[in-house]
């Protein structure tokens, strides 16, 4: 599996913005790649008036691949880069070594998060 990291500073970012993300992932991106080809899932990490990234993995080096030239080449366009006024801080591909469910299961909505 092949993993791929965005992420956004909130360093010196109003703490409004912070605050709007979640809402943001609730509300359309997590509809965009619910379900999306070659995607085997997506999280939305953050530590507000810190950072705010998505970690994706992906079933092939190829489909990361596309992802990332696609995403790189309209990155300062991104909604989180005009959210926070900037384009992310980190573009990062790396090797997925292993996946592990607990017993506690997963949540894919953001709802069911908590």
């Amino acid at each position: 599996m092949k993993g791929l990291t965005v992420r956004w500073s909130l360093v010196d970012v109003p703490a409004e913005v912070s605050a709007a993300l979640p809402g943001y992932v609730a509300d359309g991106s997590h509809a965009r790649f619910e379900g999306m080809a070659g995607l085997a899932y997506k999280t939305w990490r953050m530590r507000s008036g810190e950072w705010f990234e998505g970690s994706y993995v992906f079933a092939s080096d190829e489909e990361r691949a596309a992802f990332q030239e696609t995403f790189t080449a309209g990155a300062a366009d991104a909604p989180i880069s005009k959210l926070t006024g900037a384009g992310p801080i980190l573009i990062e591909a790396c090797d997925v070594v292993a996946i592990a469910e607990g017993a506690a299961g997963f949540a894919s909505t953001p709802d069911a998060m908590g």
